[in-house]
């Protein structure tokens, strides 16, 4: 649900690292800068109305993404953002080992760049490349870029990337990265492919396998507990829980213990819809001003155009502003949440490109919500549409959007790693936030609940004593492809469908503060999980999880194992070098430039306050400790160090006059002004 980039969700662990590797201090390039040509180039395509196959001289693979340009020159190959303002170099290179090859390639792309090297981590072999390693660069935040490297091997042949991206292209197009990164492959290698073979079913020495790597991976990456489910023809075949549900206490999770399932909440919301027009109270293309005259979403064109699956799609173009809510929310309410999108206005055509908005997914909910019952308040319509619709008919007794309820019950505590990689409580109180957004992330589930929903959908929309309960081309429509997020790898209404490895695998993933889960069938055959976490770090079964499950349902090749390894590994290291570039204990002269009391008109009040020798900044419904980082360009930023919200850069200036502290996500910019 949080989504800390679109390439993290089941498009494969070292993909979404390449994207973004640089952790939030390296958002920055070069700016202005263009790639030195020279008489050999060869022109650059035109911009691309389609997605193309291309190959280097070397005979590497990859593909040009819709919107985008390529340039050749030798070795060098240069893929062009629509923007103008973002590169992707792929160098053929002739040196033997890392280090050299970077250097060649940075030759090749563009000699007169002179960045600090950040960091280097290696990289899990996968699709048919082994020895890679990642170069990170140091940056400053007023550059708003992340430039990355890497070298890897194929046989005795060496290939070279460089990523130099603008933030704001790197959210928005985060799928045309994944795609050129995941369709980089060596010449004459194909990735494994299961079609036409049959599953193994889930016996006790597979099930012990899979239970046994699930554990592996939690200790490696320090997560107190998960909770386990598997389904194959029909039928549980396992359901269970492992480590603790808090820390410092004995329980054990199982089953019946709830998690904040976050962005898994939005199938449930779909189905929801499903069920409307399955009952002819909606249509998928019905404007959405036709059952809400109120909304509005930019302005009247935009507004007339929305149809009620744009709401689901991810494909409006609707830019990411999470923190509008997550910062401001002690006074948000479902129709405050609605009427915000009235002064968004989509960043791309509809249909163009995948971008995700909780926002817009939210106001899917509370329209369905409404038409269901018009005469009530938007958030308890929604919580009754719910009920009504999809969790008592599919038995699901336990899940609820009742935040006191459920940590009243068996649940699990919500955890994250501290400044020094330690397992610590996240900061919860921020998770509340989205409860005037719950269709998007807030329901509560567990184990148990989930089966049944992942039952129902392999069962085409039967229940288990046979009844139907809801139209199996419904259900497929939520499938159907609406946007690409990567190579092979779609997004519908609400869930994403991969089929990277000659089978279809529906999933979706969730992330909220504390929280990670996912779910996730296999339509074709049968067969279901849902692992359920209360850790930051669970986000490694997103991507671990479903490569582990396909091998030992098709005797597949030995890779997730190794990505666990090589991903608890990179992640020390990362950890590491953030923490070496932050003074815990701010330093006194910025701390003295301070003032004590901030405002932004969208993100509300920001209060600075001492506490011993460290430094909080307060944001009115939950605070964080700060750090602070002496910044390349001069400047000096404040970064929060709360478990859970590590990472958000607020950097100080002058403006008027008056001391300022700014605040960036991708795609926006807010200032927060001294009182």
């Amino acid at each position: 649900m949080r989504q800390d980039g679109l390439a993290s969700l089941f498009v494969g662990a070292f993909s979404a690292l390449l994207i973004l590797s640089s952790n939030v201090h390296a958002e920055a390039g070069i700016a202005n800068a263009t790639v030195e040509a020279t008489s050999a180039a060869q022109p650059a395509t035109p911009r691309l109305k389609a997605y193309r196959p291309a190959t280097t001289t070397a005979g590497n693979n990859f593909i040009v993404p819709a919107g985008w340009s390529l340039t050749t020159n030798g070795d060098l190959s240069v893929l062009e953002a629509p923007e103008g303002n973002s590169w992707v170099a792929l160098v053929d290179v002739k040196a033997k080992r890392h280090d050299a090859a970077i250097t060649e390639a940075w030759a090749a792309y563009r000699p007169s760049a002179k960045r600090p090297l950040q960091d280097i981590i290696s990289g899990p072999d996968k699709d048919g490349w082994t020895d890679q390693r990642i170069y990170s660069y140091q940056t400053s935040p007023g550059e708003h870029r992340t430039v990355t490297a890497g070298a890897m091997r194929h046989g005795d042949r060496w290939m070279a990337w460089i990523q130099d991206v603008d933030n704001g292209v790197r959210e928005k197009r985060s799928a045309a990265l994944t795609l050129i990164m995941e369709g980089l492959l060596p010449k004459g290698y194909s990735r494994e492919s299961f079609a036409g073979r049959t599953a193994n079913i889930l016996d006790r020495k597979h099930i012990a396998e899979l239970t046994a790597f699930i554990r592996r991976a939690q200790q490696e990456f320090g997560i107190p507990g998960v909770s386990v489910g598997l389904v194959q023809g029909g039928r549980t075949v396992f359901a269970g829980g492992f480590g603790v549900r808090e820390l410092g206490r004995p329980e054990a999770p199982d089953a019946e213990t709830l998690y904040l399932i976050a962005s898994v909440t939005k199938p449930l919301t779909t189905l929801m819809l499903g069920k409307l027009v399955d009952e002819q109270r909606l249509r998928w293309d019905m404007p959405v001003t036709s059952v809400f005259p109120s909304f509005r979403l930019g302005n009247a064109d935009t507004t007339r155009s929305v149809q009620i699956r744009h709401l689901l799609c991810a494909c409006t173009g609707l830019p990411r502003q999470d923190l509008d809510w997550l910062l401001e929310f002690e006074r948000a309410t479902p129709a405050t949440t609605l009427a915000a999108l009235g002064a968004v206005q989509p960043t791309s055509r509809f249909g163009e490109m995948f971008q995700y908005s909780n926002p817009l997914a939210a106001a899917a909910g509370f329209v369905g919500g409404h038409a269901l019952f018009p005469d009530k308040e938007l958030g308890r319509a929604y919580d009754e549409a719910m009920q009504s619709r999809v969790f008592d008919p599919l038995g699901m007794k336990s899940t609820t959007f009742d935040f006191r309820r459920a940590l009243s019950l068996n649940h699990g505590t919500g955890h994250a790693l501290d400044m020094d990689g330690n397992p610590a409580f996240a900061v919860f109180d921020i998770n509340y936030a989205i409860v005037p957004l719950r269709p998007a992330g807030g329901a509560w589930s567990n184990v148990d609940d989930m089966l049944k929903y992942v039952s129902m959908e392999l069962a085409g929309g039967k229940l288990p004593n046979g009844s139907r309960y809801i139209s199996s081309a419904i259900l497929a429509d939520r499938q159907a492809p609406n946007a690409l997020i990567g190579d092979q790898f779609t997004y519908g209404m609400g869930l994403m469908v991969s089929s990277k490895y000659g089978v279809r695998v529906v999933s979706h993933p969730g992330s909220m503060f504390g929280y990670r889960s996912i779910m996730l069938w296999l339509p074709d055959h049968d067969v279901g999980a849902v692992i359920l976490t209360n850790a930051d770090q669970g986000d490694i079964f997103w991507t671990a999880f479903p490569r582990k499950f396909l091998e030992l349902l098709f005797d597949g090749k030995a890779e997730a194992d190794n990505e666990v390894e090589v991903a608890a590994k990179t992640m020390r290291e990362r950890m590491a070098a953030e923490r070496k570039s932050l003074n815990i204990a701010p330093e006194a002269a910025a701390v003295a430039r301070l003032g004590r009391q901030y405002a932004n008109p969208a993100l509300g009040d920001l209060d600075v306050r001492k506490q011993g020798t460290g430094l909080i900044f307060d944001f009115g419904e939950w605070e964080s400790p700060v750090a602070s980082r002496a910044n390349p360009d001069g400047t000096t930023s404040f970064v929060t160090i709360a478990p859970s919200f590590i990472g958000k850069e607020f950097v100080m200036g002058q403006l008027d006059g008056k001391s300022i502290l700014s605040l960036r996500d991708a795609q926006h910019e807010y200032v927060f002004r001294e009182k």
